[in-house]
């Protein structure tokens, strides 16, 4: 089995390192992972600049390519350029910080996996709750057992798979895996505002903790008991059930008013900032 390993708190990150060792016992392991962390960048990539590589060894062992994009780029990169072949599986962890909740749709770890799901691979984003001294050995331990078995028993219209670890599970003998829905209860909207040293305005985000774990079936319920949370996941966002309803509905577009005339040129386009007004023509060469 050759399978594709990539983060998104850069090729460096100790849970990074877990599971790469620990994922040869399935197979071939080979690591494309960013330079540097990438954590909140969601399924950027990059187009505007070159993605640059860095090949990253442990002693004399070549661990992987470093590459100056993001954990999207680094699987789009792997599969169409850097792997001997296209991988059985792509795997994202371990990451340092649970990816439940709406944290799903900013998850650098997550997009990662949704981009080898792109290509029709398995994927898998893994991540760990955040605790002051993790045992990332552990947790890639366990996430290679669930692994094997999600490879072992899916069908292949299911390709893609967020799981989390809460630090409860490291310590069971037996943690439960709980197969639920992403819960999608909004939080995270607060910032606190500062003044920096010249004087000028800036916004931190608070980071406040997530909605009260109530008992609703969903991925932070099950990581709030303790339990390892497993949820199957689609990048497709159209909402399905509210489809019919507005095929259904009728669109009347207005004619032109004939303001402009065909063949009077170019026409102005007036940009307005916080200084000045400023017309900006355009070039007939354009």
């Amino acid at each position: 089995m050759l399978i594709l390993l990539t983060n998104d708190d850069g090729i460096y990150s100790p849970g990074l390192i877990a599971l790469s060792e620990s994922l040869q016992e399935l197979g071939e392991v080979h690591v494309i992972a960013p330079a540097t962390e990438q954590s909140g960048v969601g399924h950027s990539i990059s187009y505007l600049r070159p993605l640059i590589l860095k090949e990253v060894f442990h002693g004399d062992r070549r661990f992987g390519f470093a590459v100056e994009g993001s954990p999207a780029d680094c699987v789009k990169l792997g599969v169409s350029e850097l792997l001997p072949r296209r991988p059985d599986v792509v795997v994202s962890g371990i990451n340092i910080g649970l990816n439940a909740g709406i944290a799903v749709l900013y998850s650098g770890t997550v997009a990662a996996a949704i981009e080898g799901a792109f290509f029709g691979i398995p994927s898998i984003a893994v991540s760990l709750q955040f605790d002051e001294n993790p045992d990332f050995c552990r947790a890639a331990r366990l996430a290679v057992q669930i692994i094997r078995q999600v490879l072992e028993q899916r069908s292949d219209d299911v390709r893609l798979f967020n799981l989390n670890i809460p630090t409860k599970a490291l310590s069971d003998e037996s943690p439960k895996v709980s197969v639920v829905p992403m819960d999608v209860r909004q939080y995270g909207e607060k910032y606190e505002r500062r003044v920096d040293p010249w004087g000028r305005t800036y916004y931190w985000a608070t980071g406040e903790p997530g909605p009260a774990m109530d008992d609703n079936g969903t991925d932070l319920s099950a990581l709030a008991r303790g339990q390892i949370a497993l949820t199957p996941l689609h990048y497709d966002l159209t909402a399905r059930n509210a489809l019919s309803t507005v095929m259904g509905w009728t669109f009347q577009i207005c004619p032109q008013d004939g303001s402009q005339k065909t063949g009077e040129g170019p026409s102005s386009v007036v940009v307005r900032t916080t200084h000045r007004l400023q017309s900006i023509v355009p070039s007939e060469n354009q």
